[in-house]
């Protein structure tokens, strides 16, 4: 399979960092041009016109924050966005937890308003609309904001900066509570993105922000949760800064498991909070014992992804020369990235499967696998499945105990390639 050179001409390259605007920027991980990782194909005509983008890690020397350099056009990444939440019992058990642990938090009430920046589906605000609260979603996607609307989640279609956050403000008031879920890395302003959640704020208001958390990609070579929607990769060193530019004090952050593992971080206006926590101070401090602040800890990150590499590749590679065949599970964008990057497409893998119906019947980008319903596991029974959604790994074989029963077996490849017996 070939797998192509960078043809998008809708992106540009940063030369300073979007966290503090220095310019010590050291590139670590070249993941070469890859295609959008959402960006899924209808037809197999489209193959020759498929665009790509550079991909490549940096790390500032500065501020300590890993980002992408390279960002592509936004209105190309999300007005008509394929992926939506709550596909999934775990993630679905997240969303519950996530509503109830901040409507007790904070003591809300029906005449509180939370607001979600990337609202997506409304899945999650339909679990605080549950509990009797207003709720309001903030989602670009015009497809994805339909169908909150439909499901009787309020919804701007919009981006969302400082500006937004004034418009939305004067129409709908302050509010309790912003939420931002898996969406602060999406956004190349992340200092503007957060003064305007600071702008939205009433009376002891809290931004309540989910993150995947820097300390668990590195240490599980977590490299397939970069794509070009993914700009940033947040330790808590990198936050503490970030906050305090855009006027936010971080009063405590708490850890999830959630997307290989995350941060949930709970803030409120300097105003009111004048300091970050002593706790929150800490944690920085620990990451720096850890080596999050060493450039040698990415160099190290980089030499074990090219490792991993060459022994998935190999593994497929020799069970295919055995007969066996090998089919994925999930197509996830950091599915995508893994295949790009590896070089594994439709001549190692015979297809893969996935719960979410926008993307059943297209083809993967670059990879070009086709999407089956999960059904199709069982009616092909292949010998290997590649779980590619990992982080919902324990989900899936669960599900899959039939496939497993009939002799199936399941390759994990995340933090290295590994056949579960």
């Amino acid at each position: 399979m070939e797998f192509g050179a960078v043809k998008g001409p809708k992106y540009r390259s940063r030369s300073t960092c979007r966290g503090c605007s220095g310019t010590s920027l050291a590139k670590f991980v070249t993941l070469g041009p890859t295609p959008l990782a959402n960006s899924f194909l209808k037809d197999t005509s489209e193959f020759v016109r498929e665009e790509s983008y550079p991909l490549d890690v940096y790390f500032c020397g500065d501020c300590s924050l890993v980002q992408l350099a390279d960002v592509v056009d936004p209105e190309i990444l999300f007005k008509d966005y394929i992926y939506v939440t709550g596909t999934t019992g775990t993630i679905r058990r997240h969303n519950e937890e996530y509503a109830s642990s901040v409507v007790e938090d904070l003591g809300l009430g029906t005449d509180d308003l939370v607001v979600e920046i990337a609202s997506n589906n409304g899945a999650l605000l339909s679990c605080f609309k549950e509990h009797g609260v207003n709720v309001l979603g903030i989602e670009p996607a015009v497809n994805i904001a339909e169908i909150a609307v439909e499901r009787g989640i309020p919804t701007v279609n919009r981006f969302f900066d400082s500006r937004a956050a004034a418009d939305i403000r004067s129409e709908h008031g302050r509010a309790a509570v912003v939420i931002g879920n898996n969406v602060l890395a999406h956004v190349d302003e992340p200092v503007d993105f957060l003064e305007g959640c600071n702008h939205l704020l009433g009376p002891n208001g809290k931004v309540v922000i989910e993150v995947p958390y820097l300390g668990d990609f590195i240490e599980n070579v977590e490299f397939d949760t970069v794509y070009h929607e993914h700009l940033s990769y947040f330790s808590v060193t990198a936050l503490l800064r970030l906050y305090r530019s855009a006027g936010l004090s971080i009063l405590k952050i708490d850890k999830r498991e959630i997307h290989g593992g995350s941060l949930r971080i709970h803030a409120g206006s300097e105003d009111e909070f004048p300091a970050h926590s002593d706790e929150v101070l800490k944690a920085a401090e620990a990451e720096n014992a850890r080596g999050l602040t060493d450039p040698e800890t990415y160099e190290r990150f980089a030499k074990r992804v090219a490792d991993n590499k060459a022994k998935l590749r190999g593994l497929i590679k020799e069970l295919r020369a055995e007969g066996k065949s090998v089919a994925a599970y999930g197509a996830p964008a950091k599915g995508n990235t893994l295949l790009n990057h590896f070089r594994i497409g439709s001549d190692l893998l015979d297809f893969t499967v996935d719960k979410n119906p926008l993307k059943v019947g297209t083809y993967t980008p670059g990879s070009h696998l086709p999407v089956l319903p999960v059904s199709a596991v069982l009616e092909r029974q292949p010998d290997y499945l590649l779980i590619l959604a990992w982080n919902f790994g324990e989900e899936i074989m669960s599900e899959q105990a039939e496939y497993k029963e009939r002799g199936g077996r399941f390759i994990i490849p995340i933090p290295e390639a590994t056949i579960v017996e």
